[in-house]
């Protein structure tokens, strides 16, 4: 499974990339004002020269002419962009026209294996699965990407599900297991991927028993 950041931070896109832990960087438009953004081409650009991998960005409109004329500028500032819109029946044509002409989308706001099928069908190459989301609301997220994967593996679909905001280790190993292409993570999330009362155990041990131990570059 690949795994995304949920980032506009440089600073973050940077750490994952430098440490092999980066597939893809998805942004939004809450996250590009977390950061201050005052230039949105500008800071996307960058983001796609620091981490040499797909940026998702989303339009700012869900009226169909709106969403495709955005689309059309976003996908602009490089070939790594791909344009994340909601999928509602008002990008439901925006999204047909921009596969046709060749631009990757992702659709959001798919709660049912029918949208899921749906978005696929729209052109959607990537389809967003908010996990956390569902499971804030009392739903099974885990469920849903299970049925996703029935549905989309049945009608022969080419959409990768992308498991959003999975809250912890278990939700993002479960997510796998569900069959997920990709996990979306934030960069606390991702760092506690690596974090586990055993491995802290284990390195204090390690650095005993190396306490104990002549130095490598000590007499033979």
């Amino acid at each position: 499974m690949k795994i995304f950041l949920a980032s506009a931070s440089p600073e973050e896109v940077r750490w994952a990339h430098e440490h092999g832990l980066l597939d893809a960087v998805v942004t939004s438009p809450a996250l590009l004002a977390a950061e201050g953004v005052a230039n949105e081409r500008a800071h996307l650009r960058d983001l796609c020269r620091l981490s040499g991998a797909h940026v998702f960005a989303s339009v700012h409109s869900i009226h169909d002419p709106d969403v495709y004329r955005d689309a059309r500028e976003l996908a602009r500032i490089s070939d790594q962009i791909v344009v994340t819109m909601p999928l509602v029946e008002d990008t439901l044509g925006a999204m047909r026209r921009l596969a046709t002409d060749g631009v990757p989308v992702a659709a959001t706001l798919a709660f049912t294996p029918a949208q899921v099928l749906l978005a696929a069908r729209a052109g959607a190459t990537r389809l967003f699965i908010s996990v956390g989301q569902l499971e804030l609301n009392g739903q099974d997220g885990i469920a849903l990407l299970h049925d996703a994967r029935r549905v989309l593996d049945g009608a022969g679909g080419e959409c990768d599900l992308v498991a959003l905001y999975p809250p912890s280790a278990a939700q993002f190993a479960a997510c796998a297991s569900a069959g997920a292409d990709a996990a979306a993570l934030t960069a606390d999330v991702l760092r506690s991927l690596l974090v586990h009362p055993l491995t802290d155990r284990g390195v204090d041990q390690f650095l005993k028993d190396l306490a104990g131990r002549p130095h490598l570059g000590g007499p033979v």
